[in-house]
């Protein structure tokens, strides 16, 4: 080869090192261009997710809603008409055997009619305080004694407000906002963390279904079968036993009554027409309000499970209808808007368990020419081999 020949070789692959490197720094800030943008389209995602922008709407989306709202108000008529219709006789007769009484205890004791009103307008008031009119008030246990104060924090915090016993003074009203405001959301972070820790041995129950059944029925099947079964051991732990155990404690509850209170407590209805250790044959009051203070935040962490468990099952989320994400996206969109669209492998225990964030970080490959660097002719290392880095 001649000297000009190897000149205009020379110049020429120079030439091409020039160009290789200009396509590599604009291959460079196309591709961080490109990383600013996926970042702001994840932060979108994120606002979307999270409620700021939150969810589209369709026209189905909105007939769903309406049908809903709908059937809503038509299921509470029907409650009304059917505790007017179940209810309405006795009180009807109450109020009539209570009239008669009233009347015959007049008539007996030679009594004027105000003097009587009178009187009972201060065993309601009493009443309203939580004293029994039925007995010496000073023979019982106080109101705010420890157990009993101890016992209202318990349902003021939880929400179940039974309404038995209420503070009086205005100091004690004002106190008594400050401390839900406060108390609530302490309440809810503890019942969340107990129900994640519970979480791990059911998803594992869960794991060893699938394992043991998956070749037999469909996922979803295996699903409801895992929650029936949960919903079992729930009920027996915090319904059934504990509706024995306050039917022996208390005299005048019978088993259905006892029932009905576990069930109205752990749904924080509350309604507090039945109060365990209000009773005189309670030997320690204070005792017995501590354990059924806990008896309540455990129930309640457990109905809290089986809620968790039955919401994890699409099929069941009726809440999917009004939003167009829960009718008509992909499970890939879902999982994208969750923040979970990494990549996901099957655990030992047959479950879907997401990558953690190094995990996924460590398998992107990204191509950084070194801009020191050129290319040489001599170098026959093939330009996509080059400068690979895998942070």
């Amino acid at each position: 080869m001649t000297e000009k020949s190897k000149k205009f070789v020379k110049k020429g692959s120079d030439d091409v090192a020039g160009l290789l490197v200009d396509f590599a720094n604009e291959f460079e800030a196309r591709a961080d261009e490109i990383r600013i943008q996926q970042s702001k389209l994840d932060y979108v995602h994120e606002l979307n997710y999270e409620g700021l922008h939150y969810k589209r709407f369709t026209r189905k989306n909105h007939n769903y809603l309406v049908a809903y709202v709908i059937f809503y108000a038509f299921f509470l008529i029907l409650g009304a008409l059917s505790f007017v219709s179940i209810e309405s006789p006795g009180e009807t007769a109450a109020r009539i055997n209570l009239r008669k009484s009233r009347n015959a205890f007049l008539t007996k004791h030679n009594i004027r009619d105000d003097d009587l009103e009178a009187f009972l307008k201060e065993v309601v008031s009493a009443s309203e305080r939580g004293i029994s009119v039925l007995r010496n008030a000073s023979s019982s246990e106080l109101n705010w004694s420890f157990g009993q104060a101890l016992f209202f924090s318990s349902t003021v915090v939880t929400t179940i407000g039974y309404g038995h016993v209420t503070p009086i003074s205005e100091t004690g009203k004002i106190f008594c906002m400050i401390y839900a405001t406060l108390g609530i959301p302490l309440t809810l972070v503890l019942l969340s963390a107990i129900v994640d820790r519970l979480m791990v041995p059911v998803s594992g129950l869960l794991g060893f279904m699938n394992a043991k059944l998956g070749h037999l029925y469909q996922p979803f099947n295996i699903r409801l079968l895992h929650l029936l079964l949960l919903v079992v051991i729930v009920g027996l732990l915090f319904l059934v036993a504990p509706m024995f155990v306050f039917a022996y404690m208390e005299p005048g509850w019978d088993l259905l009554d006892a029932f009905y209170y576990c069930f109205i407590s752990l749904t924080t209805i509350g309604l507090g027409d039945f109060i365990p250790g209000d009773g005189e044959n309670v030997s320690n009051p204070t005792l017995y309000k501590t354990l059924t203070t806990c008896y309540l935040i455990l129930g309640l962490a457990g109905v809290m499970l089986a809620l968790s468990v039955f919401y994890q099952i699409p099929q069941l989320n009726l809440g999917q209808l009004f939003t167009e994400y829960g009718s008509g996206a992909s499970e890939a969109e879902k999982m994208r808007l969750s923040g979970a669209g990494g990549p996901c492998y099957s655990g030992p225990t047959g479950l879907y368990i997401p990558q953690r964030d190094e995990e996924v970080r460590r398998a992107v490959v990204r191509i950084r020419p070194r801009g020191d660097d050129s290319p040489s002719p001599e170098d026959t290392t093939p330009m996509h081999a080059r400068d690979i880095r895998v942070p």
